[in-house]
């Protein structure tokens, strides 16, 4: 029976760059489009083999601004998927639009065409503050998309958020939280703010504009509580869907499933082989219409691999990882990782179901980048000790401080 799949295709055009996004994307570059659509046709037919090794029952198309590009591209792109791969009928299909650049007559296109699922670009209800970062729309027309797409037919809506924005309050954070549940969307996206190297944000690091460390934590913390009140499950760190509403596309990444993605700097997991294209879309365009070589990066996934994998993407969701599925997928000791799962829950930080499944808490996860990191150390320490892959996970994210006073569980390897 063949796997299932998820399928990316990257959309790299804006019409403005935002000041916080590291995301590959261009403004200014419409005159592409055409060439880089036909680029994207072609390395879709040219992989028709490989897709048809699989059934695809997520498809999602991110950006950039896939809503920019323009509903017609995105229907001939996901026509010619159906042509060259086993879509199913019943795939989850997602188009990113941003309020300024999708009108009623596209969403009533793309759902035609068989998209079922929108990820609206929405970001704060406050219109000061969407000035400020960069976004060209207001929450009027955040309203009006939501409309226009349920008029279209579209029955599962997602509102992507962010908090911890400059000068933005508490006050303003709950604004927005409750003014987005209002519009009754079956998800919600809720990032903190991260503050990217390269990016005009970059000048804000350590200013007195942004929320302060205590401040966004406090943001975090209230929207998981408002949102798990108003029947929004949280099921990642910083994802909250309604029951049957989960992201089936995004749930592949953190559950270890196969994807593959299209386009430039777009990722691929397929088969135990990880790789991803080059981060340049005039590149990708020549390499697609010469037959030269699209890859940046080609790497097979050892146990080892995917073990560190599992610890770090699962321990983003609240499914979370239990020790049974640890020794299936390296077949090693679990032990030393429940006793600094069990040091961590006397701290509040993770909590562990009937079933033995370990989770972080909503403490836990605003922590959750130094404590996967612990548990990787911990892992590497048992088994790993000295191999170089390890060794590169040091960097895997950047890590949180302890609060004042919290000792840390870092256990000197046997010697």
């Amino acid at each position: 029976m063949n796997k299932r799949l998820g399928i990316y295709i990257h959309i790299p055009f804006c019409a403005s760059k935002c000041g916080y996004c590291d995301f590959y994307s261009l403004a200014g570059c419409d005159k592409l489009m055409p060439a880089y659509h036909n680029a994207l046709l072609q390395h879709i037919r040219e992989s028709a083999e490989q897709l048809r090794q699989h059934h695809t029952d997520s498809v999602y198309f991110g950006g950039g601004t896939p809503s920019y590009y323009g509903a017609r591209r995105i229907c001939e792109l996901f026509n010619a998927l159906k042509r060259a791969g086993l879509v199913y009928r019943s795939a989850e299909v997602t188009v990113e639009v941003n309020p300024d650049s999708v009108r009623a007559y596209d969403l009533a296109l793309l759902r035609a065409e068989g998209v079922n699922r929108l990820s609206i670009g929405a970001q704060s209800a406050n219109d000061d503050i969407l000035k400020l970062i960069g976004r060209r729309h207001n929450w009027r027309q955040v309203v009006r998309t939501v409309k226009s797409a349920r008029d279209a037919g579209f029955e599962n809506l997602s509102l992507d958020l962010i908090y911890g924005l400059p000068s933005q309050t508490k006050e303003d954070w709950a604004d927005t939280l409750n003014r987005a549940i209002d519009l009754a969307p079956e998800h919600l996206s809720c990032y903190g703010l991260k503050i990217e190297d390269g990016t005009p944000f970059e000048t804000y690091r350590n200013s007195q504009i942004l929320p302060d460390d205590d401040e966004q934590a406090d943001m975090y913390l209230y929207t998981v509580e408002t949102l798990e009140r108003f029947g929004y499950r949280q099921y990642e760190i910083s994802n909250f869907a309604r029951p049957g509403h989960a992201s089936r596309h995004n749930l592949k990444y953190w559950l270890l499933q196969d994807y593959m993605g299209f386009g430039p700097g777009a990722a691929s997991c397929v088969g135990g082989v990880r790789y991803s294209y080059v981060r340049d879309l005039q590149e990708y365009i020549s390499g697609v219409r010469s037959g030269g070589t699209l890859l940046a990066e080609y790497e097979p996934i050892g146990l080892l691999d995917r073990a560190a994998e599992y610890i770090m993407l699962g321990m983003r969701t609240v499914r979370g990882i239990s020790g049974q599925e640890y020794h299936n997928i390296y077949r090693s000791d679990f032990a030393p990782l429940e006793e600094l799962l069990q040091e961590f829950r006397h701290k509040g930080w993770t909590a562990q179901e009937e079933n033995g499944r370990w989770h972080f808490t909503p403490a836990g996860f605003l922590l959750s980048n130094l404590l996967i990191g612990m548990m990787l150390d911990r892992q590497g320490e048992y088994k790993l000790s000295g191999n170089p892959w390890v060794d590169s996970m040091d960097a895997f994210a950047e890590r949180e401080e302890l609060p004042a006073g919290e000792e840390i569980f870092y256990h000197q390897p046997a010697t």
